[in-house]
């Protein structure tokens, strides 16, 4: 509930076991990300830990679940690179460790040219036609996750002028997680 002023009011422990339910039921979200989202609402900081708490004994909160669950999704649904998916589960909060191990796992019988070449075929309109355009492809697969070296050679089979990339130098990933 949001008071005069625009403040969101602050919830006592029962209030915030039903705000986090509630948020619960619109997506899953990660323990870290959902402990940020109840400090905010919180009237004591003690009944963020006490919720939490309650929310894993019930079974609605397991971060195991929750990165298994997602990093599937990611694979499945996006044809996302590892990468992607260890970065996007560290940006909700999973714990580094147990991110690396369950996409360690999932990743283990992916085959990474083949999701570059499903992500070329539902992304790019054409082959890429000059160093500008395999910059461009290049940086494209990058940021979904995918190793230089087999973006490399997917793009080396799929350049209109495989010459082009012989002396193709990648362009700079400053900003960049590879």
């Amino acid at each position: 509930m949001i008071v005069p002023g625009g403040a969101a009011r602050k919830l006592d422990e029962a209030g915030l076991y039903e705000y986090a339910v509630r948020a619960l039921g619109g997506r899953a979200h990660s323990i870290g990300e959902l402990k940020e989202k109840l400090r905010r609402r919180a009237g004591r900081a003690d009944d963020v830990e006490h919720v939490v708490a309650r929310l894993k004994e019930h079974g609605y909160l397991d971060d195991r679940r929750f990165a298994e669950s997602f990093a599937a999704a990611r694979l499945e649904n996006h044809g996302l690179g590892r990468t992607r998916v260890l970065r996007d589960l560290r940006q909700r909060r999973v714990a580094p460790a147990l991110a690396e191990r369950t996409v360690g796992q999932l990743y283990r019988q992916a085959d990474e040219a083949a999701l570059i070449d499903a992500w070329i075929r539902r992304r790019l309109r054409a082959a890429p036609r000059d160093q500008k355009e395999l910059a461009s492809a290049y940086r494209r697969l990058l940021r979904a996750g995918f190793g230089s070296g087999e973006i490399l050679r997917a793009l080396k089979k799929l350049a209109a002028h495989p010459e082009l990339l012989e002396g193709f130098e990648p362009p700079d990933q400053e900003g960049e997680e590879g």
